[in-house]
């Protein structure tokens, strides 16, 4: 898990600079998706959080995926003064680099971007930063049907085909297009705390939190009409994560075996049940430290993690800050 929420500093300063490097071959969602969610993020006086600039190779017509071009005003130089920059998929570009590595033109507009700048990749668009040497070394991800393709010609990038985006601080990959959304939450969250996140995401109507370890690709998603689903046991948890919660328990909301219950829960899911309570309680922990005043140690019981230790334990390994310290990075004002 990301370990770098202290970028939330970019708040205090003049407005967050999301620039989106399109290329020919784009897909019209993931260019949508970013402005949707960036513009969407506001303070609590109701102030846009976020700039966010299309640009291209040059200025001008971009022609995507569907059978619609787009004009986008803005060239490489929207790149010089970016806070974040995302690459998108390109259907014409990604893989059909032959010899790995981007050409001059695309070269030059990535030698643009000063050093320090977030970088971050949406479903196949992790080939161009593997291109330019941004991810050697470094865990990724990417499109679960490029994966091969992909470590067969960077094999010294650390890809994780397996999980729907990978933080590695400066430099963030996700899987397919609708893991997009999932990175650009957690990039909102890690900038900007979790009820700035949850609202954007309320606005957009979609999920507001999906670890970035889970896995990008169940085989049954929904499941099937004869077979019963864990929902209804997910939801009686989240209205009980202040006290224990054992797998029995959980099993018998649903009337299954705990072994049926495991099993269907992480089809569902995409995690073990234990896996997904954790992320729950720690998301419920991060809301409390947001949004009042009560000591850390009531927190630490209203989440379920009874002590203020353990509370302190799992929200270092989840994010790296003690729970004084994101309370001091995120507190928002007004909530109470």
């Amino acid at each position: 898990m990301c370990k770098h929420w202290a970028m939330a500093v970019f708040r205090h300063r003049r407005r967050h600079r999301v620039a989106v490097l399109v290329r020919d071959g784009v897909m019209p969602m993931e260019l949508g998706l970013v402005h949707q969610l960036f513009g969407a993020a506001e303070s609590a006086d109701g102030e846009p959080l976020y700039q966010v600039l299309t640009c291209a190779l040059v200025a001008g017509e971009v022609h995507t995926d569907a059978d619609f071009p787009i004009y986008v005003s803005h060239g490489p130089e929207a790149l010089d003064e970016a806070d974040t920059v995302i690459v998108p998929a390109s259907r014409q570009d990604d893989e059909s680099q032959t010899d790995g590595r981007p050409d001059g033109t695309l070269a030059d507009t990535l030698a643009r971007i000063a050093a320090g700048t977030r970088i971050a990749s949406i479903c196949t668009g992790a080939f161009l930063l593997a291109a330019a040497g941004l991810l050697n070394g470094r865990r990724a991800t990417t499109h679960w049907q490029s994966a091969s393709q992909f470590q067969v010609r960077y094999p010294d990038v650390e890809l994780d085909p397996d999980v729907l985006y990978v933080d590695e601080g400066d430099v963030l990959t996700s899987a397919g297009e609708a893991s997009g959304i999932d990175l650009c939450l957690h990039m909102i969250r890690r900038d900007h705390g979790s009820a700035v996140a949850n609202d954007v995401a309320r606005r957009t109507i979609v999920p507001p939190y999906r670890d970035g370890g889970q896995a990008q690709y169940i085989r049954r998603p929904v499941s099937e009409p004869q077979l019963s689903s864990t929902g209804s046991a997910r939801a009686w948890a989240v209205e009980h994560l202040d006290r224990p919660l054992s797998l029995r328990e959980l099993a018998a909301q649903e009337s299954m075996s705990i072994r049926t219950f495991t099993r269907r829960f992480r089809e569902e899911v995409g995690a073990s049940p234990l896996q997904w309570l954790t992320q729950q309680r720690i998301e419920r922990a991060r809301q409390l430290l947001e949004r009042t005043d009560f000591p850390i140690d009531r927190i630490a019981r209203d989440a379920g993690f009874g002590t203020a230790a353990s509370l302190r334990q799992r929200l270092q390994a989840a994010i790296g800050l003690s729970p004084s310290a994101y309370r001091n990075t995120f507190r928002t004002r007004g909530d109470g």
